[in-house]
C-alpha cells in the first residue's frame, strides 16, 4: 500500500508539472516564438526561420519561498490586437500602429505570464493576483544569443551609476563577468539581425541590469532594496545608497511587473523606427495634457561664461537672465532654464542674491518665455511640498532634476512621484543623472526628455562625445526614448584641434554635423549649449536652426550603419527635414527624395564647407528645387554633416 501511494504521489508531481508547449507568431509571420513550460519557463525566438535567441530560467522568487514561473498551467489563449496610439508629444511619428499577438498563460498559483509578439519585437511580463503584499528576493532571466554577435552597451562597477559611460563594442569573449551591463543592450548578429534588450512600464520596482556568465550567456540582476542612505553635506553624494538589502522589492501582491523587451530589427535602420518601449507602457494618466509644450531651451550653465558684447558683467544674475530671455524671444524659442548656481545646492529656499526672481519671471512672462529651474533631487525632496509650492507660486513651468544616479525600487518610485506631482502643478520635467527611459513618458508626457547618456557637456572634461559616439546613440539610447544630448554648438573642432575646456566646451565634428544632430537625435525639449552671443555671431546658422521642429509626424531612414553614419528624413506637417552625419571618416552618399509628395519643393541646406576638414566651423548654405524623382550627391568630411529643410 505504501509503495502504491508513493507511485501515485510521484505520478501526481509529474502530471502537475507536465511539459507544455505554446507557439505564437508575429502579425506578419516573420517572428516565431516557442514557449516551453516545464518546471520553469523558456522562450525561443526565430526570425525568418533563423534562431535568434532564447530566454530561460524566467522566474521571480518571493521571500516566502514561492516562485513565479514554476507552477501549474490553468488555461491559455492567444488573441490579436490592433490599436492606433497618438502620442501627446510626437517623437518619431504622429500615430503609432500598435499591432501584436498576445499569448496569455494563467497559472493555478494566481499569476499570469503575458507574451506579446510584434513585427519588430518580443516581450513578456508577469501579472500577479496575490492577496497580500509580497517581498521579492530576485528576478531571474538568462539570455543566450545564437550565432556570431557583436555587443554594444554601457557598463558600471556598481548600481550607483550616472548612466553616462562610453558605449562598449565587444565580442562576447571580451566582455567582463565582473561589471554590471545596463540597458539598452544591443546584440548585432553577423547575419544582419539586431536584438536590443531593455524594459518598459517600470513602476514600483528596480530597473533590470545583466551580467555575463562564465558560460557566455547573460543573466539578469537588480539593485537590492535600499536600507542605508548616505547623509552628506555634499549635495551630489547625499541620498545615494550605502547599503542594499538582500531582497530587491517590497510591493503589492496584485500588480503587473515590468515588460522584458527584445526589440528585433532586420537591419540597423529598423532600430531607428522602433517604438515598443512607448507601446508597452502604461497609457496616459493626465486627464488634460494640452498644457504640455515641447520646445527649444536656452540655459545658462556654460552659456553665461561666453557672453560678450554687452554692457553688463555676465554671470548668474538678473541682467544675464534677461539677456537669455531676450535671445529666446527673438528666435521663437520656448524656455529658459536656470541651471546650477541660481540657488544653494542643498537648500532651494536660499536664492542667489544676484538674482531678482520676481523681476526675472515677470520679465519672462512679458516675453512669453517659460522658466525652468535646475535642482538636485535629494535637496528638492527634503522640502517636497514647500519647493513645489514655491515654484508654483513663482509660475515656474518646469524642473530639471539631477544626480539621481540610481534605479533601485525607491528611486523608481521617486520618478513616478515627481511626474505625478509635477503634472498636478502643470510643470514639465527633464531628468539628468537618470536611468534609461522605460515608458513613464507615455503615462506622464510632462516628462519631456532625460539624460542617461554621454552628452555635449562631456566635451568640457573628456573626448568621449565624438562623432563615433553620435552614430551609436540613434541605435541604442534613442530606441528607448528621447535624450537630452544638447546639440548645435557654434564652437566646432576637428579631431586634431579638439581639447576639453570645462567652462567653454567645443563640439567635436563640423558645424553641419553639430546642426544635423538636431534632426537625427530625438528630444521634444532641445537645449542649446552656447551663449546667445555666439548664436548672434552665427546668425545665418541660428536662423536656420530656429526653423527646425522638435517633434515629428513621420520618419524615413535613408542610410544607417551603427557607429559609422546615419541619414534620416523627418516630416513635420507638410515639410521635410534631412539630417546626415558621419564618424571620423569621409563619406559620400547619393540621396533619393522619393519620400516626397508630388510637385516641386524648395530645399535649403547646409553642408560642410570646402575647408571643413581642417576648420570645422566652415560651412556653406545653399538652396535648390527638388521633386520626388530628384537625386543628389552629398559629401561629408571626417566628422562632417549635412542638413536640409524642404518646403512645398
Amino acid at each position: 500500500m505504501k509503495y502504491l501511494l508513493n507511485i501515485i504521489l510521484f505520478f501526481t508531481v509529474l502530471t502537475s508539472f507536465a511539459a507544455k508547449n505554446f507557439e505564437i507568431n508575429s502579425p506578419d509571420g516573420k517572428i516565431h516564438v516557442s514557449v516551453l513550460i516545464n518546471n520553469g519557463i523558456k522562450i525561443d525566438v526565430q526570425q525568418n526561420g533563423r534562431y535568434l535567441f532564447s530566454a530561460s530560467n524566467i522566474e521571480i522568487h518571493l521571500l516566502d519561498g514561492r516562485i513565479l514561473g514554476i507552477g501549474n498551467v490553468k488555461r491559455s489563449d492567444i488573441k490579436a490586437y490592433n490599436h492606433i496610439i497618438k502620442p501627446v508629444l510626437k517623437e518619431k511619428v504622429a500615430e503609432i500602429i500598435d499591432s501584436y499577438m498576445e499569448l496569455k498563460i494563467d497559472f493555478k498559483e494566481s499569476y499570469t505570464l503575458l507574451i506579446r509578439v510584434y513585427n519588430n519585437g518580443v516581450s513578456y511580463r508577469f501579472i500577479t493576483n496575490l492577496k497580500k503584499n509580497i517581498t521579492i528576493v530576485s528576478e531571474k532571466m538568462e539570455v543566450k544569443f545564437q550565432g556570431e554577435n557583436e555587443f554594444y552597451y554601457q557598463e558600471s562597477e556598481s548600481f550607483n551609476s550616472s548612466y553616462e559611460t562610453p558605449y562598449q563594442h565587444k565580442q562576447i569573449n571580451d566582455i567582463s563577468i565582473k561589471n554590471y551591463i545596463g540597458f539598452p543592450f544591443l546584440a548585432a548578429n553577423k547575419s544582419g539581425s539586431r536584438i536590443l534588450l531593455t524594459e518598459s512600464d517600470l513602476e514600483d520596482y528596480p530597473g533590470m541590469w545583466i551580467k555575463k556568465t562564465e558560460t557566455n550567456t547573460f543573466r539578469s540582476i537588480h539593485a537590492g532594496y535600499p536600507i542605508e542612505i548616505i547623509k552628506s553635506d555634499n549635495a551630489y553624494r547625499d541620498g545615494q545608497v550605502k547599503k542594499h538589502a538582500s531582497f530587491i522589492a517590497k510591493t503589492n501582491g496584485s500588480r503587473s511587473f515590468p515588460w522584458r523587451l527584445f526589440a528585433i530589427a532586420e537591419n540597423d535602420a529598423d532600430l531607428l523606427t522602433n517604438t515598443l518601449v512607448y507601446q508597452l507602457a502604461k497609457p496616459l494618466q493626465i486627464k488634460d495634457p494640452s498644457w504640455i509644450k515641447s520646445g527649444v531651451v536656452t540655459f545658462d550653465w556654460w552659456g553665461k561664461m561666453g557672453v560678450y558684447g554687452t554692457d553688463f558683467k555676465a554671470g548668474v544674475n538678473t541682467a544675464t537672465a534677461k539677456y537669455f530671455i531676450d535671445f529666446a524671444e527673438k528666435f521663437g524659442f520656448e524656455y529658459f532654464l536656470f541651471d546650477d548656481g541660481w540657488t544653494d545646492q542643498g537648500d532651494l529656499s536660499i536664492i542667489n542674491p544676484e538674482l531678482d526672481m520676481e523681476e526675472i519671471i515677470t520679465y519672462a512672462k512679458s516675453k512669453n518665455i517659460k522658466i525652468m529651474l535646475w535642482a538636485i533631487w535629494s535637496a528638492f525632496e527634503k522640502d517636497w511640498e514647500g519647493n513645489f509650492d514655491r515654484f508654483e507660486k513663482w509660475g515656474i513651468s518646469g524642473i530639471k532634476f539631477d544626480f539621481m544616479n540610481r534605479d533601485d525600487q525607491k528611486m523608481v518610485q521617486f520618478y513616478h512621484k515627481a511626474a505625478k506631482e509635477a503634472a498636478k502643478r502643470k510643470m514639465v520635467l527633464n531628468f539628468h543623472g537618470a536611468y534609461k527611459p522605460s515608458g513613464l513618458r507615455r503615462a506622464y508626457p510632462n516628462i519631456i526628455t532625460r539624460e542617461g547618456l554621454i552628452e555635449f557637456e562631456y566635451n568640457g572634461v573628456t573626448t568621449e562625445a565624438h562623432p563615433d559616439h553620435h552614430n551609436l546613440l540613434p541605435y541604442l539610447r534613442m530606441v528607448t526614448g528621447p535624450m537630452d544630448y544638447i546639440p548645435y554648438t557654434t564652437n566646432n573642432a576637428q579631431k586634431k584641434d579638439f581639447r576639453p575646456i570645462s567652462n567653454k566646451p567645443m563640439g567635436q565634428g563640423t558645424r553641419a554635423h553639430s546642426m544635423a544632430l538636431s534632426i537625427i537625435l530625438e528630444s521634444p525639449m532641445r537645449m542649446l549649449p552656447d551663449s546667445p552671443s555666439d548664436y548672434y555671431r552665427e546668425l545665418e546658422c541660428t536662423e536656420f536652426y530656429s526653423k527646425l521642429p522638435v517633434v515629428w509626424d513621420d520618419i524615413k531612414v535613408l542610410e544607417a550603419k551603427v557607429g559609422d553614419y546615419t541619414i534620416v528624413a523627418r516630416r513635420s506637417g507638410k515639410d521635410w527635414y534631412i539630417g546626415a552625419i558621419t564618424d571620423w571618416k569621409t563619406r559620400d552618399f547619393e540621396l533619393s527624395f522619393n519620400f516626397l509628395g508630388d510637385g516641386n519643393y524648395k530645399m535649403e541646406y547646409i553642408k560642410d564647407g570646402v575647408n571643413a576638414d581642417t576648420t570645422a566651423k566652415d560651412y556653406e548654405i545653399q538652396s535648390q528645387s527638388v521633386t520626388n524623382v530628384s537625386k543628389i550627391k552629398i559629401h561629408l568630411v571626417a566628422g562632417g554633416g549635412w542638413l536640409a529643410r524642404i518646403i512645398k
